[in-house]
Formats: C-alpha cells, sequence, structure tokens
C-alpha cells in the first residue's frame, strides 16, 4: 500500500471556493481573486474554482420593476456545473512543482492529482477488491501474459483501436519504448527493475512485445500490473522528441485514459480533468460509459477541514480523516456513506499493520518471546485506542480485505480454532474467536446503533478472532525462553542483562498508527516490558536499516483482490536476507529467516500466476507465521474514505465492492463508469 503521510496546507472554503491564489485561509469567504500567471498547457478560470457564479451589479432600478432573479448556477469553474464536477481529495495535500507530470520518475509529484488515476493507463489491473467484470483486468494488454515453459520470456500482445489523446494510436512502439528509455536512463522509477531482469525486447509486429528474461520469473509481469500503481505505459512519440526524457515536465500529459488535464492551479491546490470526447478509444470504454463529466482532485486541508467541506456538499470524496471525524459525519450527515454501511464505515485496503519485531535482537529472537508479546497485547484496546473501535483486526499474516477473506481467514478459521502452541511444555490453544464481538461490545456504549449487532455483520465488519490476551500464559512463555525478571519487575535476558524492546511508531501525522503503538506499549508496560514509545516522522528508513526493536508499521502489502503472495513474499527469500545494519532488501525489514519459508516461496515462484495450487501454499505460509510470529499482525489498514451522495450515487461499497473507493489508488478509474450524477 502506498504511505498516506502528508503535510496538509491552507484549507480552501468550506464553500469550496478553490482559489487560484496561494492566500486563501480556511476562515475565509469566497472572492474573486487576481489571477496568477498561467503554467504551460493551462488555461486559467476567471474566477476561482467552487465559487458560485455571482450576478452583475444592479442598476439603479425601482425594485418595485426589477424582474425577478434567475437561479444561480454553481459552478467550480465558469462552464463547469458543480452538478457535473465530482470533487475529491488529492492526499498528497499541495502539489509542488503543480507543472511536473512525468510519473515515471520519483522526484514528480503529481501523481495523485487525476493523473494515474485518469490519465494514465497500464498493460494489466488486478483490483483490491472484486472488480467490474472480475478482479484481472486486460486495459492496455489484449490478453493476460504469455510466458514460455520456464518463465525466461514473457509476450505481451496489445490492445488494438486505442488512441492517445492528441489523436496517435497507440501500439507496442509505446511499450517497447517505456521499457527501453528506462533501461537505458538512470533515474526512472523502474530503470534498475528492468535493466537487471530484461536480457533483451523483441517487437516482431505492431502489436506485440516479447521480454526475454536474464532468470525466470513467472511473476515478471507485475511491474506492469497495477496495485496501487505500476509501471504505466509512456506515449513514445511524446517522449522521444525530448532531449531530456528524465527531466521532461511532460506538461500538458498526453493521455492514453479517459479524461485530459482541463486546468490546474500552478500553487498546486486543485487539479480539473474533462472527459475526452473520443473516450470510446480508451480502455475503460470495454468496461461502461464514464458519467462523469469533470473531476476535480483538491487540498482540503486537515480533517476537520474535509469534514465541514463535505457536511457543505462541496467534498464529494474524503480520502481519509480522523475517527472522530468519521464519527462526526455518521452522525450530522446523512449523505455521507463509507464502504460499510454502519461502524467501522472505512475501507480496509490490503495492508497489514503490525507489530514488526527485529527476529535479531536478543531476547526478539526467539519465537517464544515474541508469541509472549503477543498475548500480553489486547487487542480490544488497541482497537479502541487507535480507530475508536472501527478497525478490522486479523490474527494471520494477510489483511482482511478484498477476496481474501474468502481465500485465507474463513478457510482457516477451523484451524485457527484447533491451533496450539506450547506454553510451559503443554499445549495452549491461543486464538480467541470473539474478539471482534467484544471490540464491537466495547464501541456500542459510547456509538450505539450505529455499531452492528448481528454476529455476521459485525465478522464481516470488524473481522473474526484475533489471539487472547492472557498476561499468565504470556509469562509462562518468558519464562520457557530463559527470560527472568529483575527486582523491579521488567523482564531480562536469560544473562540478567536488560530486555529494552522501544516501540518505535509513525508520529501523528498518523495518528491512527500512532495511538495504536502507544496502546501496545502500555499493554507491555503492564507485562513488565521496558518499553517507549519512540514516535518518528521517518520511520520506515530506520526500520529498512534494522537499527530498531520493534516497530509498529506494515511489512505485508498484498494485491487483495488477488490470492497471490508472491507479491510481498518474494522478498521474504533467504537469498535476499540483509543482517541488521545494512538495508533489508524489500519488504523483509524484521530479518526473518526461515528454511520452511523458503520451500513455499520458491513453490509458488514455479507454479503460474493463477495456479489454485497458489492459495493452498498461501495459507501454508499463514500457518508457518502463526507458528513463528516473526511479526504480530493487528488489522487491516482501515482507511476512512467517506463519499457524499448529494450530487452523485453509485459509489463501491462492501455490497457492490467493484473497486477500491480510496481515491488516489489507479484503480479508481473504475468508480468513473459506475458512478452516477444524480438528476436534477
Amino acid at each position: 500500500m502506498k504511505k498516506h503521510i502528508s503535510t496538509r496546507r491552507d484549507f480552501l472554503k468550506q464553500a469550496a471556493a478553490f482559489a487560484a491564489a496561494s492566500a486563501l485561509t480556511a476562515c475565509a469567504s469566497p472572492a474573486a481573486t487576481t489571477a496568477p500567471a498561467q503554467p504551460a498547457g493551462a488555461t486559467q478560470p476567471a474566477q476561482p474554482a467552487g465559487a458560485t457564479a455571482q450576478p452583475a451589479a444592479a442598476t439603479a432600478v425601482p425594485a418595485a420593476t426589477q424582474p425577478a432573479p434567475a437561479a444561480a448556477v454553481e459552478e467550480v469553474q465558469p462552464g463547469v456545473p458543480r452538478s457535473e464536477c465530482l470533487i475529491l481529495e488529492n492526499p498528497t495535500g499541495t502539489v509542488l512543482p503543480a507543472d511536473d507530470f512525468n510519473r515515471w520518475r520519483s522526484s514528480s509529484n503529481t501523481y495523485s492529482t487525476g493523473l494515474q488515476q485518469l490519465a494514465m493507463d497500464a498493460l494489466w489491473y488486478i483490483d483490491p477488491d472484486a472488480g467490474v467484470a472480475g478482479v484481472w483486468d486486460n486495459a492496455l494488454a489484449a490478453e493476460k501474459p504469455i510466458y514460455n515453459a520456464d518463465y525466461t520470456q514473457m509476450t505481451v500482445k496489445v490492445r488494438q483501436g486505442l488512441m492517445w489523446s492528441d489523436g496517435v494510436e497507440f501500439t507496442a512502439d509505446d511499450v517497447f519504448y517505456t521499457v527501453d528509455v528506462q533501461m537505458k536512463t538512470p533515474g526512472f522509477n523502474y530503470s534498475g527493475l528492468f535493466s537487471g531482469s530484461i536480457d533483451k525486447l523483441e517487437q516482431p509486429d505492431k502489436y506485440t512485445v516479447i521480454f526475454h528474461l536474464k532468470n525466470p520469473n513467472s511473476r515478471f509481469h507485475a511491474a506492469f500490473t497495477v496495485r496501487w500503481a505500476a509501471c504505466f505505459i509512456m506515449p513514445k512519440h511524446v517522449f522521444e522528441k525530448q532531449t531530456d526524457p528524465l527531466a521532461y515536465k511532460f506538461n500538458p500529459p498526453v493521455s492514453i485514459g479517459a479524461y485530459t488535464l482541463k486546468d490546474f492551479d500552478p500553487n498546486g491546490k486543485w487539479f480539473l480533468w474533462q472527459l475526452r470526447e473520443d473516450w470510446k478509444k480508451t480502455s475503460v470504454a470495454l468496461l461502461g460509459e464514464p458519467a462523469i463529466k469533470y473531476a476535480m482532485y483538491i487540498d482540503p486541508g486537515p480533517s476537520d477541514k474535509r469534514v465541514i467541506a463535505q457536511k457543505a456538499h462541496q467534498l464529494d470524496v474524503i480520502h481519509d480523516c480522523t475517527p472522530e471525524g468519521r464519527i462526526t459525519l455518521a452522525k450530522t450527515n446523512p449523505s455521507s456513506v463509507g464502504w460499510f454501511k454502519s461502524f467501522p464505515w472505512a475501507h480496509p485496503d490490503p495492508t497489514l499493520p503490525a507489530v514488526i519485531y527485529n527476529n535479531e535482537k536478543p531476547g526478539l529472537d526467539k519465537k517464544e518471546v515474541r508469541w509472549a508479546l503477543t498475548l500480553a497485547i489486547d487487542i480490544v484496546q488497541v482497537a479502541m485506542g487507535s480507530y475508536k473501535g472501527a478497525a478490522t483486526i486479523s490474527a494471520i499474516h494477510v489483511p482482511p480485505t478484498g477476496m481474501y477473506p474468502k481465500y485465507y481467514h474463513t478457510p482457516l478459521e477451523p484451524w485457527l480454532n484447533d491451533f496450539t502452541i506450547q506454553v510451559g511444555g503443554q499445549p495452549y490453544k491461543p486464538y480467541d474467536p470473539t474478539a471482534a464481538q467484544r471490540i464491537a461490545d466495547a464501541a456500542r456504549p459510547t456509538l450505539g446503533d450505529l455499531v452492528p449487532s448481528d454476529p455476521a455483520t459485525i465478522k464481516q465488519y470488524i473481522g473474526a478472532g484475533w489471539w487472547k490476551y492472557d498476561v499468565k500464559a504470556a509469562e509462562q512463555l518468558m519464562l520457557d525462553a530463559g527470560m527472568k525478571r529483575g527486582g523491579d519487575g521488567k523482564w531480562q535476558l536469560p544473562d540478567g542483562s536488560p530486555f529494552k524492546v522501544p516501540l518505535m511508531s509513525m508520529n501523528e501525522t498518523n495518528p491512527t498508527m500512532n495511538r495504536a503503538a502507544a496502546m501496545v506499549v502500555e499493554n507491555w508496560k503492564t507485562f513488565g516490558i521496558d518499553t517507549n514509545l519512540d514516535s518518528q516522522a521517518a520511520p520506515w528508513p530506520i526500520m529498512v536499516s534494522g537499527n530498531y526493536s520493534a516497530n509498529l508499521a506494515w511489512t505485508i502489502e498484498t494485491w487483495g483482490g488477488d490470492p497471490d503472495l508472491f507479491y510481498f513474499l518474494q522478498f521474504w527469500h533467504s537469498k535476499f536476507y540483509q543482517p541488521s545494519g545494512t538495508n533489508a532488501t524489500g519488504s523483509n525489514s524484521m530479518r526473518w529467516k526461515n528454511p520452511e519459508l523458503d520451500k513455499i516461496i520458491e513453490s509458488i515462484q514455479s507454479i503460474a500466476f493463477d495456479d489454485p495450487k497458489g492459495i493452498e501454499l498461501g495459507q501454508q505460509f499463514c500457518k508457518l507465521a502463526a507458528q513463528e510470529m516473526p511479526i504480530t499482525p493487528l488489522m487491516a489498514y482501515n482507511v476512512f474514505t467517506t463519499m457524499d451522495t448529494n450530487y452523485f450515487t453509485g459509489y463501491p461499497t462492501i455490497d457492490d465492492p467493484y473497486t477500491d473507493p480510496v481515491p488516489n489508488w489507479a484503480n479508481t478509474k473504475y468508480m468513473f463508469i459506475k458512478i452516477k450524477p444524480k438528476k436534477a
């Protein structure tokens, strides 16, 4: 999952007066401003975006003879009716530089402005939920990737009849160029992967590209398959004319998606997109007709300002807000809807926040200790402290989102109920199937009927079980590992030296994760662990380096809609292991090595992506991870995406899970063929 950590700036009006000037504040009233110099490729609105059109000044005509004023048409910009423009939060906030649309290098920040959602396209998409017509979508590709027998060759057949927004045909030339220029030019997002993986490229005809790989790889297509994003395809005819394609800003962006950039604020506050007249010549047309004529991605300010804007019906899609903000909308704004009909409302992203242990640290290198720390966590307190209870929990090492309850959580529940670990030489059942029910019960006194009471609904919304809160069993596990308590009651290593486990976390820029970590710290202190909350503005590089003991973050991200776990597991093979003090390869920041895990990963890599055996192997991984507990899984990364139905309907929900509603995901392009404007 892309990390949703961003600094929010000035609120652009609770009445959606998204001014082009930078002087607006949260309390400013709508007012026309002097238009700033416009950037290349952008047109300039005559008044602030979002401002209602104002009638001309009245002349000195007696009131009795004046005709009744005509009803003003609310517009976000002259000629752009509010009722035809979907306004969405861009979680990146204010984007600078605002005129850099080169998505293929990391220094460009405009990816969530609608660029990757509406203007770009990839060969394939895997939906994090159920998909419009199934999880897999052949977008720019005419069919799924074609591999040879030993997975050293991948053939791509591109779709015919698609057009770039400037009228040039999309062909295999674009695919070939996208890969070739990145292989030859260090600094692009995929330069390292492509140069390290591809031996040579071949283009036998106008619509075919053949990748000759240096080593067998049955999952090479993942680089071109969207899960939040991917390697989008570049327009060769545009980039090949540039002296320096890496530095080129790609402004205005030439679109292969169904929308083109109509206008944007040079100060980075908003970006306005318009449906192409020839949208039928894009891949979206294969699934339906976009009913949204305009889309504006904005920086609406911090959580409280987003809530105000949606209550004023001037922000259709909130990307995320605090649990308190979501509760306010649930209580005061009937037109606001979420992924779930009621508590916990939020969309569970295919990402698994967890307590990540450095498996090389003394004490933490023993599974008995990691299990003891797990049983010393009260998941009800963590859920209440972080999400006000609005969490979707997972006892196993995959997120409880998308299709994963079907593939993993439900099939493994009987195994979990019977699962035992050794505690004091005796078998002990650590699984608590009532955990989600207990979270619902804890939230109900405050939220009342907003919290579901039906057991089946609670299981679907909040999750199934979790691990028991059992400090007696945890104490015995510590003793089993040779740990001992000191005179102060704190746990020590077997040699009597201090056992310190500071818990790192993101700081208040991510309040839910920070609060979750704070509650875990309190649980551990109660158990006698020498710990403290180590809030960091940038914990990720520290975790990658291995210079930490424990971190509340995530190291497991999945497709969501597809059961294949190779997306993250590939980096957990011991051949990629890097010791603490050296940056980890990929997502194995916990430094877990296990020969049985290696066999599972190798088996997954040896079969086709859609081989049903992959689910069986994935379940084997879940069982192994539960036994070894290299990290303690907590819950899905719940995003309080909230959608206003005042102007539009048809948003994705748990009852119609055709895609992820979180608006910075590239997969949300599918919302635009399902969302419909309300009729006047």
